[in-house]
């Protein structure tokens, strides 16, 4: 944030108030289980609500404390603003390890918890929408949901949008579950566009471009499921917290997560290599790294050995701040957390447009898009005088489903914030990497709304 509020003339105390978060909210609550009382605390931070509501997952993990809330609720405003969606940035998290827990227990923590931030209107449609993140998912969200509505809520209309993430029974929306993953593939697809930069070893075509992945759980399994299956990409290795895969050929994506669902680990896959070292797994050469699991994967101990050519942050912060400037000094490209994850909120955004509106994406345009398409085909049949080929009728006539609006509205999202991180990158010459120009889009669009609005 220095680095990138020293490129940005602002007026005497505004870049100390967009520093430092608005409010952070301790809770501390008991669940009667297993015949005694168990206290569990938790955070919620609100980092910005330049403006409303603010947005941010809800995170369950042992690990988790104050600071690393306010520093991703922080992370959530730049975000947000960064892709231009309406939300300022805020982050929760619940000190527990889901694992230890029945799923009727963590579904009594789950809403004791819903109950405490709704107190302090920390979950509402028009204030505060929370998200899945580590550790939680479409379960725990629909539980919060509901939990939600039964504190009787003044506005029960849309009170689906309280959260999103949700299953599509729930009000969910079609491409959430794969939003971020979908998004670490587009960021890469950017920068491969980019005619300003030489692409990965002068490569345009992810085609054969060897990959590396750090985490496997949604958004790393994503990414993976996405880049080998659409890009052609080559999967070499994908390393856990107990070891590491590599074929040097490639690896059957889909192939490792049923073993992994299975076993309970991707270790002991047949297909591959198993080392158990996952710290080197980070270290193997390949065109694309993508670490997506938890924060700090990168640091001064091993950044020397690290040999990508790109680096597309699945994770937030999987770079230390001092290991940064090594990865640029080697040449090592980085596309930064705050544009690469972005698919989870720019979806989680169409989710809660989609619950105020009531309206299914799609529902009144699409088989008016059909008929068009159809006319167009006959046009073309008449004009021609050949039949339109069969192997693209049926998908050119398609009018577009949930899903491939979704799809399109996060390309689209994606594709413009590049290019203002692209823009910004040519018109700074002092700016040198992605992440400040990043940061820079990003606290000025937050300083602006702070101008606006008097503060």
């Amino acid at each position: 944030m220095d680095r990138a509020l020293a490129h940005l003339p602002l007026p005497d105390g505004l870049a100390e108030r967009i520093r430092a978060c608005n409010s952070t909210y301790t809770v501390r609550f008991g669940v009667r289980l297993r015949g005694r009382m168990y206290s569990f605390t938790g955070w919620r931070s609100v980092h910005s609500e330049h403006v409303e509501p603010a947005k941010g997952g809800i995170r369950y993990d042992l690990e988790s404390n104050e600071q690393e809330v306010e520093a991703l609720a922080a992370l959530m405003s730049l975000k947000c603003a960064l892709v231009d969606v309406p939300f300022g940035g805020s982050k929760g998290a619940l000190r527990i390890n889901p694992r230890d827990w029945e799923v009727h227990e963590l579904e009594r923590i789950t809403r004791r918890f819903t109950q405490e931030l709704a107190k302090r209107n920390l979950i509402s449609p028009g204030r505060n929408v929370p998200a899945p993140d580590m550790g939680t998912g479409e379960r725990e969200m629909a539980w919060m949901a509901d939990e939600y509505k039964r504190t009787g809520p003044s506005d029960i209309v849309n009170a689906n949008a309280c959260v999103t993430g949700k299953p599509l029974s729930r009000g969910g929306i079609e491409g959430r579950t794969e939003a971020t993953g979908r998004g670490v593939q587009y960021a890469i697809h950017c920068f491969l566009r980019d005619m300003h930069h030489d692409g990965i070893a002068g490569k345009r075509d992810l085609s054969g471009m060897t990959v590396a992945v750090q985490g496997f759980g949604n958004v790393g399994y994503h990414a993976a499921k996405f880049l080998s299956e659409d890009d052609r990409a080559k999967v070499v290795c994908i390393v856990e917290r107990d070891g590491y895969l590599w074929n040097a050929d490639g690896l059957d994506v889909e192939a490792v997560k049923r073993h992994q669902i299975a076993t309970g680990s991707i270790m002991g896959f047949e297909g591959a290599e198993s080392h158990g070292d996952s710290a080197r797994g980070l270290e193997v050469e390949c065109d694309i790294l993508i670490p997506a699991a938890m924060e700090n994967a990168i640091t001064l101990t091993n950044v020397d050995r690290i040999r990508a050519r790109l680096i597309a942050e699945a994770a937030n912060g999987p770079i230390a701040f001092a290991a940064e400037q090594v990865l640029r000094d080697k040449g090592i490209t980085i596309l930064p957390d705050l544009f690469v994850n972005a698919g989870g909120v720019i979806v989680s955004y169409f989710e809660w447009v989609k619950n105020l509106t009531h309206i299914p994406f799609g529902l009144m345009e699409r088989r008016r898009r059909e008929r068009r398409n159809l006319q167009i085909t006959h046009a073309l049949e008449t004009m021609t005088g050949k039949d339109f080929p069969k192997e693209m009728r049926d998908e050119f006539l398609e009018g577009g489903s949930e899903i491939d609006l979704v799809r399109s509205g996060l390309d689209d999202v994606m594709r413009s914030a590049y290019e203002h991180m692209a823009r910004t990158l040519r018109g700074h010459p002092e700016i040198k990497d992605f992440r400040t120009a990043a940061y820079r889009i990003a606290l000025d669009r937050i300083a602006e709304a702070y101008k606006a609005i008097g503060i």
